[in-house]
């Protein structure tokens, strides 16, 4: 059945004026919105007089830095990135692992920016003669220790090493100093050393010694190691001197006469 021309009327005018029928949902009760239950008054302050591990706490102050006594500097260590970010959340690692290890340091000091730029084709065949730039930013930040102990700073290097964050490069220049009595120090440490390793020592050089004692170098030849390391104890090998020489395979040639 045909809708009546007094009703077509209305609902054109309903469209033209973009009258929207009511909304019967928003009358609806809801259910999501409902207070939340509350805690006892004594245990919301039990919860406010927790105090954080002192650890946690650290984390949310500067690194604390140890005071120099001499002021003589042992170690720059440079860190370099792309992301500011990664930069920052290793160089405040470095600098509380050197706090925990006794090391006065001081930084983290920016260092200028390094900037690289590139201009390359865009593409090949249609966009062969248009070129397309790209820019690289190198972040850089220095800490140095001062009056640290030479094996402390290896230990602060190789621990940064093990724990390295992705994206961040370190550089790093050590210095240690000594006395002027570095020579006897050296001949100490060579003679520690020396009793340490042994007989093994006394190989060191042998070639050296040994140049002008012919009869001792036809006895270095004729040794079994010696003739292995040239291959005699080889499958085709000579030497018939080797464990199981005499199970190698043997070529037989046979001639048919005819």
């Amino acid at each position: 059945m045909a809708t009546p021309s007094y009703a077509r009327s209305l609902t054109c005018a309903a469209k033209r004026l973009r009258i929207s029928p009511p909304n019967t949902s928003l009358n609806r009760p809801h259910t999501r919105n409902l207070q939340q239950q509350t805690l006892p008054s004594n245990i919301e302050e039990e919860l406010s007089q927790l105090r954080l591990p002192r650890a946690v706490q650290a984390t949310y102050v500067a690194p604390l830095k140890r005071q120099p006594t001499h002021g003589i500097p042992t170690c720059d260590l440079q860190l370099r990135s792309y992301s500011t970010r990664n930069l920052e959340v290793f160089t405040d690692f470095a600098l509380r692992a050197a706090y925990y290890l006794n090391l006065p340091a001081a930084g983290a000091v920016p260092l200028p920016k390094i900037t690289e730029r590139w201009t390359v084709p865009r593409s090949v065949f249609v966009h062969k003669k248009s070129q397309e730039n790209f820019e690289r930013i190198t972040l850089r930040r220095l800490i140095q220790i001062k009056d640290g102990h030479p094996e402390t700073v290896s230990i602060w290097l190789a621990f940064l090493k093990k724990h390295q964050y992705y994206g961040v490069g370190m550089k790093a220049n050590v210095w240690e100093h000594s006395g002027l009595d570095v020579v006897e120090d050296m001949e100490k440490e060579a003679e520690r050393i020396e009793a340490r390793l042994g007989e093994t020592m006394a190989l060191v050089g042998a070639r050296e010694h040994e140049a002008g004692q012919p009869g001792r170098l036809r006895e270095l030849l004729a040794t079994q190691p010696f003739k292995a390391q040239w291959g005699a104890e080889a499958p085709m090998g000579a030497n018939q001197d080797v464990p199981h020489a005499g199970e190698r395979m043997e070529r037989r040639v046979v001639r048919e006469e005819g």
